[in-house]
């Protein structure tokens, strides 16, 4: 019966049907084009969780401030806790990678861990931003990889120059058993004692859960001047807390090494045991900068807490997300965003730093510090400025 109105033959009613899935997906396709996802892989429990947090923490400041939307892209930011194990940090990239088809995976808590992810950046071709791990080989291990955090070279060099030249005439080191602790110990060894310094005794303890009162003890009857240390983040409060328990403060051997066993985030809870030690790193939250002022008070307001060197890599790292993001116009090859990144340089909380175009890696100053009670906290006081350093363990190679 025709009730006037006209019926569509079926074949056109699926050719219709087809249209509009077809447009549905067509859409659904550009809105996924219009998120560029940014897998972060960050220890977030365990011996390094505060690096994780710190990193978090940060990332979401610089989003707070600068929003989340870049060349036209919504950032999506997906965080993954590998608590520092490297087979998690493996196992994770790749379902960022896969299932997630994330654009960029970062974090990156320890030096295995970046490690673990490298063949996975360079065979998907998805830059990896290393924001915290701190050995030379990182950023030799895949063309993706740029790093934003530092190099146990550009710090462990320096600090053993400003030793050999400042009365301190015997070492004892002690350092965590990974390769970030036996960089930052080869290469204050070389500078140490080619400025006429010896090394009395050597000690390496284990990355995991470490007991350091054993070692101490060795420490303490070698009779140092100074006791080099290099631990990673989060682990400098227990050190010194067994330093003083042992009595080394009350003894007159001083505290020297990379700046991680004196991080800020950590900093206060150390007691007076850590007044006096002298460290060599990229960032104090005491950095007299007017950018650095406003980053700490905002990160303050925001986590109730002051920035480490971590949280202040995180900034960056993301910062360099950003900009490369708007070179490319939003563009998400990997190549172009790598290509983005080479020789980009800004101003950073911890003062001007650029990446290395030939190595991917970071460029920055490097200041001599000394823990200093002000205003009735413990800050690390920068008293001296080495410019521009790049990493030694691959300018020496």
């Amino acid at each position: 019966m025709f009730n006037g109105k006209k019926r569509l033959p079926r074949a056109a009613v699926g050719v219709a049907i087809a249209g509009a899935l077809g447009s549905i997906l067509a859409l659904a396709q550009a809105q996924a084009q219009e998120t560029v996802k940014i897998g972060l892989i960050l220890p977030m429990t365990g011996g390094q969780a505060s690096t994780g947090k710190q990193i978090d923490n940060a990332v979401k400041l610089y989003m707070q401030q600068k929003g989340d939307t870049v060349a036209g892209k919504k950032i999506e930011i997906i965080l993954k806790d590998d608590g520092a194990v490297p087979d998690n940090t493996k196992r994770l990239a790749q379902e960022l990678i896969v299932n997630d088809k994330v654009h960029f995976i970062a974090g990156f808590g320890v030096t295995p861990a970046a490690l673990a992810a490298a063949p996975l950046a360079t065979q998907a071709k998805v830059p990896e931003i290393v924001m915290a791990a701190g050995t030379s080989i990182i950023t030799e291990r895949s063309p993706y990889i740029v790093r934003t955090s530092f190099t146990l070279a550009q710090s462990s060099t320096i600090i053993g120059d400003w030793a050999a030249k400042n009365g301190i005439k015997k070492v004892a080191t002690l350092t965590s058993d990974y390769a970030p602790g036996n960089d930052a110990l080869t290469f204050f060894k070389q500078n140490f004692t080619a400025g006429g310094g010896e090394v009395v005794e050597e000690v390496k303890v284990p990355l995991a859960n470490p007991d350091f009162a054993p070692f101490l003890q060795r420490m303490k009857d070698a009779k140092p001047d100074a006791v080099f240390v290099f631990v990673p983040a989060g682990q400098g409060g227990s050190f010194m807390k067994q330093y003083a328990e042992r009595g080394l403060d009350k003894s007159g051997i001083k505290v020297i090494g990379p700046g991680d066993v004196m991080d800020d985030d950590l900093l206060n809870g150390m007691g007076d045991a850590a007044l006096g030690a002298v460290t060599a790193h990229l960032y104090s939250a005491a950095h007299p900068s007017a950018m650095n002022k406003e980053f700490v008070a905002a990160y303050k307001k925001a986590f109730g807490n002051r920035p480490g060197f971590m949280a202040v890599s995180g900034y960056d790292g993301i910062h360099l997300i950003y900009e490369a993001l708007k070179k490319t116009g939003g563009k998400t090859d990997g190549d172009a965003l790598v290509e983005a990144m080479k020789g980009m340089k800004w101003e950073s909380p911890r003062g001007p730093i650029s990446i290395d175009p030939e190595t991917r890696d970071i460029v920055q100053n490097i200041y001599i510090r000394k823990v200093e009670k002000v205003d009735g906290e413990l800050y690390n006081v920068e008293f001296a400025t080495f410019e521009a350093v790049k990493d030694a363990g691959k300018t020496k190679k």
